[in-house]
């Protein structure tokens, strides 16, 4: 039986609930993710994705339904669990790189490490192993203006991936990058996934979707498509997904 890593019921997430203006941002929403799953999540600007990769990344808390990652209620845990359970459960990437000017790129992925207080042995053969992984072992020494933006975002892979967490959360990880880098961006998360990393991504890119191995469309705050890429070619998935972008995109001209 598939291993369950990740798992929402009926999640439902309302803003200003106690005020005249409330709005329901995400309506009991239900999804699993099996281990080594590579999921796609895709939406207009509003649609609630944002929000759901929130919920499912203990960011914020839903004002109905639960979570479970590696089948652990999150919501059930204190403030300081979460944080313990944070670190060494899941690793983030953001289309804003978050890496510390001032800090070298192997201070800014050791960080997580060093907050733990990870011995420093431990912490340099950790580094030392992602970034040669990673393909930026020669970036060490140096701080992140003088990388450029693949190398930026390679370093903030680095440091999602520097606790070994069971579930990889990416927000528009290619937003900031031109198209040759988002490819190579795409390419490593393709590598990662194959050797074991589950991954949850929002994209509003069919091209990076396609990249995904199943891929679920929010909009007005409910799931109302999901598709499997199963044994389809990348072209043919693409070709699906603008498929139903577009059908999605009439029917809220129409309405």
């Amino acid at each position: 039986m598939d291993e369950i890593i990740l798992k929402t019921k009926n999640v439902r997430k309302v803003y200003n609930a106690d005020t005249l203006h409330a709005v329901t941002a995400l309506h009991d929403v239900n999804v699993e993710v099996k281990k080594g799953e590579f999921l796609g999540v895709m939406g207009p600007s509003g649609s609630g994705k944002s929000t759901f990769i929130n919920m499912i990344s203990t960011m914020d808390v839903p004002t109905d339904g639960k979570v479970w990652i590696n089948g652990k209620n999150v919501l059930a845990m204190t403030a300081n669990e979460i944080g313990h359970f944070r670190y060494e459960n899941l690793g983030f990437i953001f289309q804003e790189f978050n890496l510390l000017d001032t800090h070298t790129i192997f201070e800014n992925i050791a960080l997580p490490l060093t907050l733990a207080k990870e011995d420093p042995r431990e912490i340099e053969k950790r580094v030392t192993s992602v970034a040669e992984q990673l393909g930026i072992a020669n970036l060490l020494d140096k701080i992140p203006p003088e990388c450029s933006g693949g190398q930026r975002q390679r370093a903030a892979i680095a440091r999602a991936l520097i606790n070994r967490p069971g579930l990889v959360v990416a927000d528009e990880p290619t937003g900031n990058l031109d198209s040759e880098n988002s490819e190579e961006l795409m390419e490593l998360f393709e590598e990662m996934n194959r050797n074991g990393t589950t991954i949850v991504m929002v994209t509003h890119d069919s091209y990076v979707a396609s990249f995904t191995s199943r891929l679920i469309f929010i909009k007005d705050g409910t799931l109302y498509k999901e598709i499997e890429r199963g044994d389809m070619d990348q072209d043919s998935y693409f070709a699906k997904i603008v498929e139903v972008s577009a059908a999605n995109r009439r029917k809220r001209v129409s309405a």
